[in-house]
């Protein structure tokens, strides 16, 4: 009717959100080139079979990007914010044992973008595709007037399974077990707020080719785990180094019991410049200084722990005096 309001005007256009959704359907279908989905045609929710499993346990995972967000989308790194999405959740799945199954993600943008959104569920993709997880499924909001027009909000779910057997169990975890630590290939998406600082009180100091070494992707840890499945070699524990560093993601890991760790000298690019400005001990409670996943081995497994994936280095062993303490060798 003239003169009648449309939920268009309004700032919201769901003919051409519905137009996106096939769009973005060869992304989709690259992460279901060996898993698939249970009869998802025409569904509001995301099936999966799980008769293959004997004795399934599901395990959960969520998160985002963090404030790394701003300076992705100041210095238009889409796919990369679309891998830190996926990484986050879906590490964090792999530190229990199991299989990251289902991802679904949420985004939420001032007016539909179709370029922007495209490229990130193809970064989403590119990660999930190397993990035979699956893009379930999501939820694009448009919400003009809530969402600032050049911010996008995103956050990450992921579902996982294992069999019952194969959980990690960190009550296993005694004094005289090895830590194995392996190689992070950035800042990840933990510690931003203080770089941003940094980046602020301290303009030009910083490149834009070290930036950009920083803002790299965070590690996706599924050639660990995988190989370390394939030579027959259980962790007794393993942490995805987020928030809190090295101290606190595996404090949380053991009781009664600690760790003293030498870790090798962080190899990223103006990295010092960083540390220069941080408390010398907050940068360990702050980043993952180099080391983005640790695994909690059996001596008799180090050896074999060191081939999974790439840069397994030996940190240091489990003690009976409780706490983490970190230093860098050399320092």
């Amino acid at each position: 009717m003239a003169g009648k309001l449309t939920y268009q005007q309004a700032g919201v256009d769901t003919r051409k959100a519905a137009a996106l959704v096939g769009d973005i359907g060869t992304h989709v279908r690259r992460t279901q080139q060996t898993r698939k989905l249970w009869g998802a045609f025409g569904l509001f929710a995301a099936c999966y079979d799980l008769s293959s499993y004997k004795e399934p346990v599901m395990m959960t995972g969520c998160d985002g990007v963090g404030t790394k967000l701003e300076l992705l989308l100041e210095h238009d790194l889409l796919e990369t914010a679309g891998k830190d999405l996926v990484a986050m959740s879906v590490n964090d799945i792999l530190t229990t044992g199991g299989d990251a199954l289902l991802f679904l993600d949420y985004i939420g943008i001032a007016a539909l973008h179709e370029e922007k959104i495209t490229r990130l569920i193809s970064g989403m993709a590119d990660y999930l595709e190397a993990c035979d997880c699956i893009l379930a499924g999501g939820e694009t909001a448009e919400m003009p007037g809530i969402v600032p027009v050049d911010v996008i909000e995103l956050s990450g779910f992921c579902i996982g399974c294992a069999e019952k057997p194969d959980l990690i169990d960190p009550t296993t975890v005694a004094v005289g077990d090895v830590l194995i630590g392996y190689a992070s290939d950035s800042i990840h998406a933990n510690g931003w707020s203080l770089v941003r600082r940094v980046l602020n009180e301290f303009p030009g100091e910083v490149t834009d080719e070290e930036l950009h070494a920083w803002l790299k992707p965070t590690r996706l840890y599924h050639d660990v785990t995988r190989d370390l499945k394939k030579s027959g070699v259980k962790p007794k524990a393993m942490s995805h180094i987020t928030g809190g560093g090295l101290p606190e993601n595996l404090e949380r890991l053991f009781r009664g019991m600690g760790a003293d760790l030498q870790i090798p000298k962080w190899n990223l690019p103006g990295i010092e410049k960083l540390l220069s400005h941080v408390d010398a001990e907050d940068r360990f409670h702050t980043f993952n200084m180099g080391i983005g996943w640790v695994a909690i081995v059996a001596e008799a497994d180090v050896e074999t722990a060191l081939k999974a994936g790439d840069g397994g280095t030996v940190l240091g062993r489990m003690v009976p005096e409780e706490g983490v303490r970190v230093c860098v060798i050399g320092e």
